[in-house]
């Protein structure tokens, strides 16, 4: 009988402790970005983001081509940037005001998005040493809208040269403890609708890091 308690003793602790230990692997959200719900408009901008703590960059000699795009014809077409006007490569990303991200551990990037053709989006990131980096891990081609969840801790990445935004060398073992901006590209040209990147949301799943003043 003794030890029937004992093994209930266990398993009761077992059961408390268990909440706070998927707590510690679970990453805290750290922004979601949906865009504003207004009329397509191109190059996207600013006044284009729904998330007041967001500021947005675009990068590459392809950047006015931008577009936040909706087809208010076609029943429930989202709020989402398209690339297929882009004459030459591009880059979007975004920055907390306030925060970098610790990418570090179970950090999680989320996004709804649709390709065409031979377009591959990929994650870029901004350490905050001002050292880019963009991912081997993509999302390709599809019929539809999808969800897709990229396990940073995962991810093998190479130099990114972000006014070129074309991809380099290897990095490797990059220190993710402090990312100041986030983002996608394709590493290509728009092609229209037959050869372009659209992403609807983006979710980052990390630990913030309030960011250093600048000297």
């Amino acid at each position: 009988m003794k030890r029937i308690q004992s093994y209930c003793g266990v398993l009761l602790l077992l059961c408390l402790a268990l909440p706070a230990v998927l707590a510690m692997q679970s990453p805290a959200p750290f922004f979601r970005e949906d865009w504003k719900e207004t009329p397509a408009e191109m190059p996207v901008s600013q006044n284009h983001v729904a998330n007041p703590d967001l500021l947005l960059s675009l990068y590459g000699p392809g950047q006015h081509g931008i577009k936040k795009s909706n087809h208010p014809q076609i029943p429930n077409d989202p709020y989402y940037i398209w690339s297929g006007a882009c004459p030459a490569n591009w880059a979007v990303t975004l920055k907390h005001k306030s925060d970098d991200a610790d990418l570090t551990g179970p950090a999680v990037i989320r996004w709804r998005s649709r390709q065409s053709g031979f377009r591959q989006l990929r994650i870029i990131l901004k350490l905050s040493g001002g050292r880019w980096l963009v991912s081997d891990l993509y999302d390709d081609a599809s019929d539809d809208w999808r969800v897709r969840e990229f396990s940073i801790g995962s991810i093998h990445w190479r130099e990114l040269d972000i006014c070129r935004v074309t991809e380099g060398k290897r990095a490797e073992s990059p220190d993710l403890s402090r990312v100041e901006e986030i983002g996608f590209t394709d590493l290509m040209p728009g092609g229209i609708s037959d050869a372009c990147s659209r992403l609807d949301w983006i979710e980052v799943y990390g630990k913030p890091v309030p960011r250093s003043p600048r000297p």
